[in-house]
This record gives C-alpha cells, sequence and structure tokens, in this order.
C-alpha cells in the first residue's frame, strides 16, 4: 500500500463536507504527515522551528495525539479523490469553559488556493459548537500569512489582538496575530439540499445524537 492509498473500504470518514473530508489519524500515514512537516513553505507558517522533523519524533506526535483527550485531531481529506491532503485538529479543549483552539496544515502545495482550507476550517468550526458544545474557539496566524487570515476571516474568525514585531521571517520581525470566533457569531454553512449545524445532529423528535452523519491555523500539533 503506498503512503497515500486508503484501504479497499476507504478511509474512515468522520465529516464530510462538499470539497473536503475528514477522518482520524492513521498511523500508515506517518511518512505523509513527516514529508509535510518537513517542507520549508509549510514550517513557515506552522511556527515549527526550520529544523527535519525524524520519523521518531513523528511517532512520538502520532502516539501523543492518539491518544489525548485534549485534542481532537483530524486527516483531511480531498473529498473528489479521498486523497489525504493535510491535518487539523481542536487542541487544549476545556470542556467547562467551553475553549479550545484551532489549527490546520495543508501540505499538498498543489491543494492550496482551492477553498480547501477554508472549508475545513468551517467544518471544525460547526463542529466544536454543535458537536462539542465549545463557545470560544481561537488561533494564532503570523502576520505574513496573508492567505491564511484572508480564509480564516472568511470561514468566521475576527482578529482581537497581537504580539506585536515578535515572530522573525525573511530578515524582518512581524506580528503574531490573535483571532477568535463564538458560537453565537459563526453563521453555519448551509447548502442545497444539506443542512450542516445543529440539524445535522438532532433526531427528528429533536434529541442529539452523537454521529456527525453521513454526510490555514496555524499549528496543526
Amino acid at each position: 500500500m503506498s503512503e497515500t492509498s486508503p484501504s479497499k473500504e476507504g478511509p474512515i470518514l468522520t465529516i464530510v463536507g462538499d470539497l473536503v473530508a475528514l477522518g482520524p489519524l492513521r498511523r500508515d500515514l506517518l511518512p505523509l504527515y513527516q514529508r509535510w512537516v518537513n517542507d520549508l513553505g509549510t514550517m513557515r507558517t506552522l511556527g515549527l522551528p526550520p529544523s527535519p522533523m525524524t520519523s521518531e519524533k513523528e511517532e512520538e506526535w502520532y502516539e501523543r495525539q492518539s491518544k489525548t483527550e485534549d485534542d481532537t485531531p483530524f486527516t483531511i481529506y480531498e473529498r473528489e479523490t479521498l486523497r489525504p491532503i493535510g491535518n487539523t485538529g481542536l487542541h487544549g479543549i476545556d470542556h467547562r469553559n467551553r475553549t479550545a483552539t484551532f489549527g490546520i496544515l495543508i501540505g499538498e502545495p498543489e491543494c492550496r488556493g482551492k477553498g480547501y482550507g477554508t472549508e475545513t476550517t468551517r467544518l471544525m468550526l460547526d463542529y466544536a459548537f454543535t458537536a462539542l458544545s465549545l463557545h470560544n474557539v481561537m488561533l494564532q496566524v503570523f502576520e505574513f500569512n496573508a492567505a491564511g487570515i484572508r480564509a480564516y476571516q472568511k470561514a468566521g474568525f475576527n482578529e482581537f489582538g497581537r504580539r506585536r514585531k515578535s515572530r522573525m521571517m525573511g530578515g524582518r520581525l512581524w506580528d503574531e496575530i490573535y483571532m477568535d470566533c463564538l458560537s453565537s457569531e459563526f453563521e453555519r454553512p448551509v447548502t442545497t439540499g444539506k443542512e450542516w449545524g445543529i440539524s445535522a445532529w438532532l433526531s427528528p423528535e429533536g434529541t442529539a445524537r452523537i454521529e456527525v452523519g453521513s454526510d490555514y491555523g496555524e499549528t496543526a500539533r
């Protein structure tokens, strides 16, 4: 099996959108995950140190993420091909205070600029607010990541503060931008014949059910 090939039954999908689908992390994809975070272009937006990520470190990351109860990590798939293209997740989930931090990584360069990141962000916000009953989801993004900022704004995030001149990149200092989205502000994406949000989580009698149905954050790890 190649590093990007799902099983004969196809990958497990937890949430399915129009452009992307989200499923659990997979051990067989570790070489692919490792390749993504060894790309310098990806490292600069994630805030990772510009040093090689070894297979041993990637294995440690996977073991932590597969067992943690405070994070909900996903693999992002291109819906049409079911090709894995990135990772996303909610981190530091605090159910008492109803907060979490969002992260995303689109690892395949040719899959950037196609709306995949924006839809992933919307799906994750809907999941956070509807399935997990969170109220505030935040993220951190660097000032030089203009494409990421636009995607987050389009998905529903708004800036609420900055740590000024705190990130060195390209020989100059940039701001670190803090953005968040509240459940009361989030406009759930609805398309013809398919409803996201509360309607996707309720039975006809109005009783909540567990499954989602068939139906760029910086740090994604």
